[in-house]
C-alpha cells in the first residue's frame, strides 16, 4: 500500500469517527494521525512523535494569547457590554427603516471587537435585540437572520481566536491577521448592514422604524459602551506601535477589561468567577483542538500528501482565480458539514502550500478563509450560530432562521469577490506594520 493511499484512508477514517461515533474532533485527529503515523513507520516513533506534540504544544508561548483573550471577551461578555453596545446603537439608527437591524449588526460588529466568539454574540444579541424587534414588530426572518450572520462577526474582527491560531499554523504574525481581519471585518459588517437595508426597501413591512432620539440621547448613549471600545484601539494600536507582543496585548486587554467592570460597578465576584471558568473550558477545547491538529499534520506530511496536492493543483490548466475559487467552494461545503476550527486545522497543511505555489499572500489567504468559513457557522446542516439563535428565539420556528439567514449569504459572497478583485482591503493594513 502506498503511503499517499495511507493518508486517504487516514482522512477517510478521520471523518468517519468524527459524523459516526461523535467523538470530539480534537481527540479524533489525535487518534488518527497516531494510528496513521505509527503505521506508515512504526509504533515506537508513533510514541515518540505524540509525546514530542503534546509537550510542545502545552509549553507553548505562543499559545498562551489564546486563553488571554478569551478572558477579555468572557469579561467583557459578562460585565453586560452588549448591552450598552446595542443600546448606542440603536439609538443612532433605530429611527430608520430597518434601523434596529442594523444596529444589531453594529452591535455585533463592536461587540466582536471584544469578545471574539460567534455563539457568545449570538447568545447576548438574541437576547438583547430580539426582545426589540419584536416589539416594533420586525419580520422574525429579517431579525433573526441579522442576529445569526452578524454574530459570525466574531471570528473575523480581533481579537479572534481563529486568526490566532492560523497565525500560529502558518507562522504568519498574528498581528498582521488581525489587522487584515479588521478590514475584511468592516466590509462584511457594511455589506451584512446593506442588505437589512435592501430588504426593507423590498419589504417594507419587515423593518418598521423605532423611535427618534435627540442629539443628546445619542451622545448619552456612547457612556459605557465607549469604554470597551477605547480598550479595544489601546490593544490595536499598541501591537501597531510594536509596544507589546500580541501575548501581552491579551494580558493587557484582559486587566484593563476587569477594571472598567469592575469601576463600573458591572462585574461581580459570581461573573468573575463565571468567566475565568468559561475561559478555562473554552482554551482547554482550543488547545486539544490544536494538539489534535498537530498530530494529525505530522501523519499528513510523511505521507506527503499536501504536498502532492499542492503540486497536482499547480499543474491543473486554470487560471489561479479559478483554482482559488475551487479552494474556497470546498471550505464552504466544509464547513456546512464540520466546525470551522476543526475544519481549518485540517486544511490548512493542505490548501496553506497551494495558496503559496499560487502566489498568493499567506495574510490576505488566512484572513480570506476565515471569511469563507464563517459560511459553515450560519448554513445547515451544522450552522452553530444559527442554531444558537434558533434555540433562544422560541416563538421562531429554526427554518423560518435558516431563511432568513439565506437573505444575507450573498453579502458573504460579495465580500470575497470583493476581496479577490482588490487585495489591498485586507493588505492595505498590515503592510503599515512592515
Amino acid at each position: 500500500m502506498s503511503i499517499t493511499l495511507v493518508g486517504i484512508i487516514g482522512i477517510a477514517a478521520l471523518l468517519f469517527i468524527l459524523f459516526v461515533f461523535g467523538i470530539p474532533v480534537g481527540f479524533a485527529m489525535g487518534l488518527v494521525g497516531f494510528a496513521g503515523f505509527s503505521y506508515v513507520i512504526n509504533l515506537n516513533a508513533g510514541f515518540n512523535m505524540l509525546g514530542a506534540v503534546i509537550w510542545d504544544t502545552f509549553s507553548s508561548y505562543g499559545l498562551t494569547v489564546i486563553p488571554l483573550f478569551i478572558f477579555m471577551g468572557q469579561i467583557a461578555f459578562y460585565s453586560g457590554v452588549n448591552e450598552k453596545l446595542y443600546k448606542a446603537a440603536y439609538t443612532w439608527v433605530g429611527h430608520v427603516k430597518g434601523g434596529i437591524a442594523m444596529a444589531t449588526v453594529m452591535a455585533c460588529a463592536a461587540f466582536a471587537a471584544i469578545c471574539g466568539s460567534n455563539a457568545a454574540t449570538a447568545a447576548t444579541m438574541t437576547t438583547v435585540a430580539l426582545p426589540q424587534m419584536t416589539k416594533y414588530k420586525y419580520e422574525p426572518m429579517l431579525s433573526t437572520g441579522a442576529i445569526a450572520c452578524g454574530s459570525t462577526l466574531g471570528v473575523v474582527i480581533p481579537p479572534s481566536v481563529v486568526l490566532i491560531i492560523i497565525g500560529l499554523s502558518t507562522e504568519q504574525s498574528i498581528a498582521q491577521l488581525f489587522y487584515g481581519g479588521l478590514g475584511a471585518g468592516i466590509l462584511l459588517a457594511l455589506l451584512l448592514t446593506l442588505t437589512v437595508w435592501v430588504v426593507c426597501h423590498i419589504y417594507p413591512s419587515w423593518g418598521p422604524t423605532g423611535e427618534a432620539t435627540s442629539f443628546r440621547d445619542k451622545i448619552r448613549s456612547l457612556s459605557g459602551a465607549l469604554e470597551m471600545l477605547v480598550l479595544f484601539m489601546v490593544v490595536m494600536l499598541g501591537l501597531y506601535f510594536g509596544l507589546f507582543t500580541p501575548t501581552e496585548a491579551g494580558a493587557i486587554g484582559a486587566f484593563f477589561a476587569v477594571v472598567i467592570g469592575v469601576v463600573q460597578k458591572s462585574l461581580s465576584w459570581e461573573d468573575f468567577y463565571n468567566a475565568v471558568f468559561d475561559t478555562l473550558k473554552i482554551s482547554c477545547m482550543v488547545i486539544m483542538i490544536i494538539t489534535g491538529a498537530m498530530i494529525f499534520g505530522k501523519f499528513l506530511a510523511i505521507t506527503r500528501i499536501p504536498f502532492n496536492i499542492a503540486d497536482w493543483v499547480v499543474a491543473l490548466p486554470f487560471s489561479k482565480t479559478m483554482i482559488m475559487a475551487i479552494i474556497f467552494l470546498i471550505y464552504i461545503v466544509g464547513g456546512a458539514v464540520m466546525d470551522a476550527l476543526a475544519l481549518l486545522l485540517i486544511t490548512i497543511p493542505i490548501f496553506f502550500p497551494v495558496a503559496m505555489e499560487l502566489g498568493y499572500d499567506p495574510i490576505w489567504f488566512g484572513v480570506t478563509i476565515t471569511i469563507v468559513t464563517t459560511l459553515g457557522a450560519v448554513t445547515p446542516p451544522v450552522g452553530a450560530t444559527t442554531y444558537v439563535v434558533g434555540g433562544m428565539a422560541k416563538n421562531v420556528p429554526l427554518e423560518r432562521v435558516f431563511q432568513g439567514v439565506a437573505y444575507f449569504l450573498p453579502a458573504y459572497i460579495l465580500c470575497v469577490i470583493l476581496m479577490m478583485l482588490f487585495p489591498q482591503i485586507v493588505l492595505y493594513l498590515p503592510g503599515l506594520l512592515k
